[in-house]
This record gives C-alpha cells, structure tokens and sequence, in this order.
C-alpha cells in the first residue's frame, strides 16, 4: 500500500482503501487486503462520492486521525465506515440518519466501530440532535434535499469551529430537476462564499452524473 497526500487514505495500484479499524470485518462487501500486519478496506469510489472525490484528486481533504466528524446523510454507513477507518479510536464520527429503516444497517456497522455514533434525526431539525453533538472539526454533507445548501450552512452555524472544514456533496437533481446543473452549482458556490473559503471543488463523473464535491473551510470569527 503506498500512501496518498490524503491523511489516512492509501493506493493499491489504482484503487483506494484505508487502514481497516475493525479487522477481519467488511462493511459493503468491499475486499479485505493484508499489508505485514495491517489489514486495508479497498474503497469503491462509485459507492462514495468522498472516494469519488479524492479519485478525482480534489484539494483539500483533511480528515485527520482524532478529529470530531458530523456526518449529516450517513444512510447504511459506507463511506462513514472509512472516514471511522480515517479518524481512527481517538476520533468520533457522528452519523445522522433521517430514515429507520436505514438507519438499523447503521446500527449494526456501528456496533463494531466504536468511534460511530447512529443519530436517527433529521438535518433541518437542529434542536432534535444538538445535544447529542459538540463542537466538530468536520461537517460532511450528503443529503438529497432542495434546501441542501440551507441544511449546510445552519448546521455549521451550529456545530462547525471556526476554521473548520466542510465536505459538501451537492445533488443538482434534488435541488431542480429540470434545471441545468452548471446553473445549479454556480449557484450553489455564490451562496457558500459568504460563509465559506471555497478550496476546491470537482464534478464527479464518471463515478456520479450530476453531482459537484465542494471542499470548504469555514471563515473565522475575528475578535472585535
């Protein structure tokens, strides 16, 4: 396994995987590789759109071992599962799920990672969870939702320290159907640089049609 420029993410020839947290376990039947003594989860970039990203060669990720993540759209936990893999024991990554149903494949991916913690609520409902989440390092974001770039921006508001960063996957499709994409995402970004640094950002075909991956880094608050 070589290392990548991405804290915690590793190349096996083409493909990505990261250092498996809970060994001898898969999570989306995703291959297991013994390294010497260290076990890697290969990590399918069409199943992540974070994989997507980084496949993509993004600038910006920086996930890092003991950081605080909230993780709002976490769905069954696949690429939750390696941001878990990335932050390792000292990290926490807090998985919000609107969906039950969903949320009980969650559960049981969770019950042998103990840095993942299921929260079954929705993202527009601040009040219902904020309790349950301190301040955090990272906010990634996969929502399919018309009010996606809304949910963002009030939950950093909330949740992110100043200087933090954000990981935005935006779904055109979800905000308007029938709207042009390119017209969608400049929207988009003119809305995030009021809050945001923008540090990059990638369409993500092949791996996803219609998407944008945006890398953020929330503005700080100077002392008056």
């Amino acid at each position: 396994m070589k290392k990548t420029r991405v804290q915690g993410v590793f190349m096996r020839g083409r493909d990505l995987a990261t250092l498996n947290l809970d060994k001898g376990n898969s999570v989306y039947k995703e291959v297991l590789v013994k390294d010497g003594k260290n076990e890697y989860r290969m990590w399918n970039p069409k199943r992540s759109k974070l994989g997507a990203a980084i496949m993509k060669n993004i600038r910006g990720v920086n996930i890092k071992k003991g950081d605080k993540v909230l993780y709002l759209g976490a769905a069954s936990g696949t690429t939750p599962s390696h941001v878990s893999d990335i932050v390792g024991k000292e990290g926490y990554v807090f998985c919000l799920e609107m969906s039950a149903r969903v949320l009980r494949d969650l559960v049981f991916v969770a019950e042998s990672r103990k840095n993942m913690f299921p929260i079954l609520a929705d993202a527009r409902s601040i009040d219902s969870y904020k309790n349950m989440v301190p301040e955090c390092d990272v906010i990634y974001q996969d929502i399919a939702s018309p009010q996606q770039t809304d949910i963002l921006i009030r939950n950093c508001d909330e949740f992110l320290k100043d200087g933090g960063y954000v990981y935005f996957a935006v779904k055109s499709r979800s905000i308007d159907v029938t709207a042009n994409p390119n017209k969608i995402f400049q929207e988009v970004e003119k809305r995030l640089k009021s809050h945001f640094k923008i540090i990059d950002k990638k369409r993500l075909e092949p791996f996803k049609k219609d998407h944008m991956f945006f890398v953020l880094e929330k503005k700080r608050v100077l002392n008056k």
